[in-house]
């Protein structure tokens, strides 16, 4: 399914995703975990790379790819990956199962959503 809208809602760091009548709310963190790259999915099953540290990350651009898909370019550098349409439906339609997912999986790994960096901000 194509979405009829894409809106980047840069203050509350989601994108809306609009299907018919049903719109969907993906956060930047959540596209980012659950990129499509083979960085995120590795190279065949079982070969997945739990992201961690990613609670911040910010969409800087979105790209079209052709008619089928979007490049989605974070700040973290991480532009890779396409998000085709289908794959986009499945996030929007699964984000809640996705998440606790996500979540479960970092807890038993030890690991954070919280980044490593220091943020520093202009006076």
């Amino acid at each position: 399914m194509i979405p009829k809208a894409i809106k980047v809602k840069k203050v509350s760091h989601c994108l809306e995703l609009t299907y018919g009548e049903q719109s969907y709310e993906l956060p930047y963190e959540f596209l980012r975990v659950h990129s499509p790259s083979a960085e995120v999915r590795g190279h065949g099953v079982g070969n997945e790379v739990l992201q961690s540290g990613k609670k911040d990350v910010v969409l800087l651009r979105i790209e079209p790819a052709g008619n089928y898909a979007l490049k989605l370019v974070f700040d973290d550098g991480h532009d890779s990956g396409l998000y085709d349409w289908s794959y986009l439906y499945h996030l929007c339609t699964h984000r809640d199962e996705l998440w606790a997912d996500y979540l479960q999986r970092l807890q038993q790994a030890g690991k954070s959503r919280e980044s490593a960096q220091i943020n520093f901000k202009a006076l």
